[in-house]
C-alpha cells in the first residue's frame, strides 16, 4: 500500500466513524459521502493507473514437449495396463 492510498483509506475511515448511522450519524449524509469518495478514487485510479502503459511481454516455456510427453505416457498406462498386477 502507498503512502497515498494509506491517506485515502484513513479519510474514509474517518468519514465512516463520525458518519455512520449506527453511531448516529444521518443515513443519507453517509451514502452521499461515500458515493463521493469512491467515485473520487475512481478518477483517481483512472488518471493514475500506469499498469495499462507497460510493455506485453511474452515468455517463452519449453516445458510444452514436456507436457506432451507425460500425457501420452499416461495414455499409454491407461490402455496397455498389465495383466497381473
Amino acid at each position: 500500500m502507498t503512502g497515498r492510498d494509506a491517506a485515502v483509506r484513513a479519510d474514509l475511515r474517518a468519514f465512516v466513524r463520525t458518519h455512520h448511522p449506527d453511531v448516529g450519524g444521518d443515513p443519507e449524509v453517509f451514502a452521499a459521502g461515500l458515493a463521493e469518495l469512491r467515485a473520487r478514487q475512481a478518477r483517481e485510479l483512472e488518471l493514475d493507473d500506469a499498469r495499462y502503459d507497460a510493455p506485453i511481454v511474452i515468455v517463452h516455456r519449453p516445458g510444452v514437449v514436456r507436457g506432451v510427453a507425460r500425457r501420452i505416457r499416461g495414455w499409454r498406462r491407461r490402455r496397455h495396463r498389465p495383466r497381473v498386477r
